[in-house]
């Protein structure tokens, strides 16, 4: 890994392995209560999110300050890039500031390995576009490895709006690295034409794609990200797509369930099975957000030396 974290594609497994064991070690920390730590004293975390985001956005602020770091959180809304300012200038702007790390959510694919080119700062894709979520594959593959033990042979299927989200995209990549088999399941309208490229298995049925399945993950539902009717109604999508109790009994009596959120209940996910204490991993998953994200910036603070 460079001194950025802009995707997981073309990662190698030791350098994803070495961020999932730190993380391990900063999840047994917080758990503990002795989470102030000095690692980043002196240094200014900027968290710039163009999209709204109060998860991943939160715990990035969370883990900055456990680790001793300056948090900054630009409001977009009202600065000068609502104004007019592009992404270049903000760069300068953020150069001028002497920040050390930078955090960025962006609607346009690509926009943070832009800003990764032109400031000193060390650059963490917080999610940009339908491109990838680094640290949402990172947090969700360490949810399966301390549950499950492993994460080489596990059968994992992705479920529903695969062709909108990053964080498919993320996870897909990760997860085959790493030797999982992994399937994505939805109707042929929200799969993207290059998935089996990418060594998944393509499924439009949903008992079929989970039929023995160790994790289901569900997406969400991105409308918003929709320039036709892609599902013909959120109540439809659920009849076939939603993950109910019925749909879940064709993956393994042992299987868990993941969610990324935010959830729309009723639409992917049945409250049931979202809430279940036992078979659902989706509060575990904002939990391991907080020290997966310490980890990452713990090792890029490391590679990217302080501004003087």
């Amino acid at each position: 890994m460079s001194r950025h974290l802009l995707q997981i594609e073309g990662m190698y497994p030791p350098a994803i392995a070495e961020m999932l064991d730190l993380a391990e070690s900063y999840v047994l920390l917080n758990r503990s209560g002795k989470t102030q730590r000095d690692l980043l004293r002196g240094r200014t975390l900027i968290n710039l999110f163009f999209e709204d985001s109060t998860r991943t956005r939160t715990s990035f602020e969370l883990a900055g300050k456990r680790l001793g770091a300056d948090v900054i959180n630009m409001s977009v809304a009202s600065s000068s890039v609502n104004k007019g300012e592009t992404l270049l200038d903000t760069a300068a702007t953020l150069n001028a500031m002497h920040c050390d790390l930078l955090v960025i959510r962006h609607g346009e694919s690509g926009a943070p390995a832009l800003l990764a080119q032109k400031v000193d700062a060390s650059v963490i894709n917080a999610g940009d576009g339908t491109h990838e979520h680094p640290t949402q594959a990172l947090l969700d593959a360490l949810t399966i490895r301390r549950r499950k033990g492993r994460l080489e042979g596990l059968t994992i299927a992705i479920c529903g709006d695969v062709l909108h989200s990053r964080v498919a995209r993320s996870n897909i990549h990760l997860l085959t690295t790493l030797g999982s088999r992994v399937r994505v399941v939805g109707p042929p309208t929200l799969i993207p034409t290059e998935a089996a490229r990418l060594g998944v298995e393509v499924f439009h049925d949903m008992r079929e794609g989970l039929q023995g399945a160790d994790i289901v993950m569900m997406l969400r539902l991105q409308k918003e990200r929709m320039t036709r009717g892609l599902v013909p109604s959120a109540r439809e999508f659920f009849r076939f797509y939603g993950l109910d109790a019925e749909k879940l009994a064709y993956a393994k009596p042992d299987a868990l369930v993941m969610h990324p959120g935010p959830m729309n209940r009723g639409v992917e996910i049945a409250s049931a099975v979202a809430d279940d204490p036992v078979r659902s991993l989706i509060r575990e998953q904002v939990e391991m957000g907080v020290a997966v994200r310490m980890a990452v910036l713990d090792i890029l603070a490391r590679r990217n030396r302080p501004n003087v």
